[in-house]
Order: structure tokens, then C-alpha cells, then sequence
């Protein structure tokens, strides 16, 4: 309703998962993108940027997500993302980002550029989340809320031995020794 009443000429279309997204950016030339991170079945929504600015690379793409900025930002910003927003901040923001990448600029709150900021002073000096690949964050996210591993596996989908996996190379390059430090992790840089 926001983009409706700030452009009403504009074409605007609604899609229901990354599949249609992708669908969309390869049948029609877009000014701008709007994208979620969470978007089943299919590639999530950093996945699908990735793809998108490989195929059209000047296209801006914003990022509007249920998810802190503490959770997602970084990651959408390094895979393409010119914005990144979260939806309670959409009503007061969204055609300000808009307009901004619109003009080739990148639109970032206050609160995405201080976790850029925090993001870039420890990149150097302590194991960040941003070494984890997509799935990799998803089962750690999960897994910090206090999923199981079959829990996880029947979630997502995917075999509990390859949970397993995905848990195992998270301990190691996250420096975890037990679901427990994974847990205070998470809490301590509230991303649950």
C-alpha cells in the first residue's frame, strides 16, 4: 500500500517465493526489487539477490525482513543488497529506500550501520557469523533456539546426518565446543 501510494503509476507484482522472484527478474526489466530473506521453497532470500545481480547487477535490490538487522544485514549487504530494512521499520522508511537506490545510492538505518560498523571493527579480531555459509546460519539460528536435530531435519527438510554436518562445521568455525555456547552466543549478540 506504501509503494502504491508513493508511486501510483508504478507496476508493482507480488510474488510468493523465491522461484516466482527469480522468474520475474529473468521475463522483465525492474527499476528496483524488494525481497525477504525467508522465502520457502526455494532459495532464500540471499541466495536469490546473489542470482539477481548476476544477471542484471545494476538492478537495486531491497532487503525488507522480519529479522534483525543483527541477524541478516552484513550478509544481505555483502551478497548485493542495497538496503537492508526490517518490517517495522518499512512504514516510516520504505520509500525512502526506495528513492535512494532508485538514485543509485545505498539506503542503510542507523541501526543496519551500526552493525556494519560493529561487523567491520570485529571482522579482525573474533569468529563472526558472516564465515557461515546460508544453511549454516539457518541451522544455527535454529539450533539456538533449542531445536533438535531431527527437529531441524524434518524443518528444512534435509537428512539429520546432514544437520549433523552443518552443526559440526558451525562448532568449528565458530570455535563452539557444545550447543550451550552456541546458545550464549546467540543470546549475548541477541540474535534470538
Amino acid at each position: 500500500m506504501l509503494l502504491i501510494e508513493a508511486y501510483p503509476a508504478a507496476e508493482i507484482v507480488d510474488v510468493s517465493d523465491s522461484e516466482e522472484l527469480l522468474k520475474q527478474v529473468w521475463s522483465s526489466k525492474w527499476d528496483v526489487i524488494i525481497s525477504d530473506i525467508s522465502m520457502p521453497p526455494g532459495d532464500s532470500g540471499l541466495e536469490a539477490i546473489k542470482k539477481i545481480k548476476e544477471h542484471t547487477p545494476t538492478t537495486p535490490v531491497i532487503i525488507l525482513s522480519m529479522h534483525a538487522p543483527e541477524q541478516y544485514a552484513v550478509r544481505a549487504i555483502k551478497s548485493g543488497a542495497s538496503s537492508y530494512l526490517t518490517k517495522g521499520a518499512a512504514t516510516l522508511e520504505l520509500v525512502n529506500a526506495v528513492n535512494h537506490v532508485l538514485s543509485g545510492k545505498k539506503f542503510l538505518t542507523p541501526d543496519v550501520v551500526s552493525v556494519l560498523a560493529d561487523a567491520f571493527e570485529n571482522s579482525t579480531n573474533r569468529k563472526t557469523l558472516e564465515q557461515l555459509s546460508e544453511r549454516e546460519m539457518e541451522v544455527f539460528i535454529m539450533l539456538a533456539k533449542g531445536k533438535t536435530i531431527s527437529e531441524i531435519a524434518h524443518e528444512i527438510s534435509l537428512n539429520a546426518n546432514t544437520i549433523s554436518t552443518f552443526r559440526a562445521r558451525i562448532f568449528e568455525k565458530m570455535g563452539f565446543h557444545n550447543n550451550l555456547e552456541l546458545i550464549k552466543y546467540a543470546i549475548d549478540n541477541q540474535i534470538v
